[in-house]
């Protein structure tokens, strides 16, 4: 597997990572531990050894699961986890809230070195920002668990540009996780991505096979199961469904001509956008981990790269039905 750096002055990991949300209940559908730990291993095999969790993922179940695959091999693992998004009790499964106060910083890092069972992480995020705390105070509270040995470098999650400046000032930020693929890439015009490449931080997508949908799997709502987070997405709804499979037909049609599958053209792109750009797809399934893998290996033409991104702007629905929860 290929290493990028995380961030202009930061460690090398692995070129594409490996995103574990979908490996805890809940959130695409059921979920089987022993399989799931034999990916996680899988990956480490495949020198995927960039791990992204959080402890909201099942409730601490991710992060446990992530713990037990990584024994005895912690030092093969560059291990990032994230704090900060609550589930108020009594709450809907997807009501979620956002607490950036230092003592949860404090509380929430010992919560996750106990159930990760290491003594330090390689990766602190902040999941998302809280409004009613300046994050100056969070990420001070951040860079103490770094002074401590707790964690090595500080991210954060879905900030907008001035956000990214303000928290690089008190301590420096080596990545920025934000969801970003072919059909998500509003970080190029946000001023987002100009930011990191300025200030030399690093760009870690989420979902940059678009949940799923870019790996052309998937050709109705109705392949979802009921429960399935995705269904309360914009994106997914039966009137953007079927608008958005062009640009997918666009990615396959790339992908037949290379005799490669689509996920591994729309990775490929997410990979050409930047030597610091280390995307994140998650899957549960050795397989489609092989076929990540991979995807670091395919280099996409000019031509390919310019007309997959021109219909990324055609893509109908936005990411969130509250889009207030990202980017601001």
């Amino acid at each position: 597997m290929q290493q990028r750096s995380l961030g202009r002055d930061g460690p090398r990991v692995s070129a594409i990572g490996l995103g574990c949300m979908g490996m805890s209940p809940a959130i695409y559908g059921p979920v089987d531990d022993a399989k799931s730990i034999r990916t996680l291993r899988r990956s480490l095999d495949l020198g995927m050894t960039f791990l992204d969790t959080a402890e909201l993922y099942g409730g601490g179940h991710n992060e446990e699961l992530v713990g037990k695959a990584i024994s005895g091999r912690r030092h093969e693992v560059f291990l990032a986890t994230k704090f900060g998004i609550t589930r108020p009790a009594g709450q809907g499964s997807w009501s979620l809230g956002v607490d950036g106060r230092p003592q949860t910083v404090r509380r929430s890092i010992e919560g996750s070195l106990r159930r990760l069972k290491v003594d330090y992480v390689d990766l602190y995020y902040q999941h998302r920002i809280d409004l009613e705390v300046p994050v100056e105070e969070t990420v001070g509270a951040m860079a103490e668990l770094v002074r401590e040995g707790k964690v090595r470098h500080l991210g954060l999650s879905e900030p907008n540009a001035a956000t990214i400046r303000r928290a690089h000032a008190v301590h420096p930020i080596a990545a920025v996780q934000s969801e970003f693929s072919l059909w998500s890439h509003e970080l190029q015009e946000n001023g987002v991505a100009s930011t990191l490449s300025e200030l030399g931080i690093a760009l870690v997508p989420y979902s940059p096979l678009g949940r799923g949908f870019l790996s052309g799997h998937l050709r109705s709502p109705d392949d979802l199961p009921a429960y399935d987070f995705r269904r309360t997405l914009p994106r997914f709804s039966p009137e953007n469904f079927h608008r958005n499979l062009d640009l997918v037909t666009h990615v396959e049609a790339i992908a037949d001509a290379k005799r490669v599958t689509a996920a591994q053209v729309a990775l490929a792109w997410v990979l050409a956008q930047g030597d610091m750009v280390i995307p994140i797809p998650g899957t549960t399934r050795i397989e489609r981990l092989e076929e990540n893998a991979a995807a670091a290996d395919l280099l996409l033409t000019n031509a390919d790269l310019d007309s997959l991104s021109g219909l990324a702007r055609e893509v109908a629905g936005e990411r969130y039905a509250d889009m207030t929860w990202v980017n601001r």
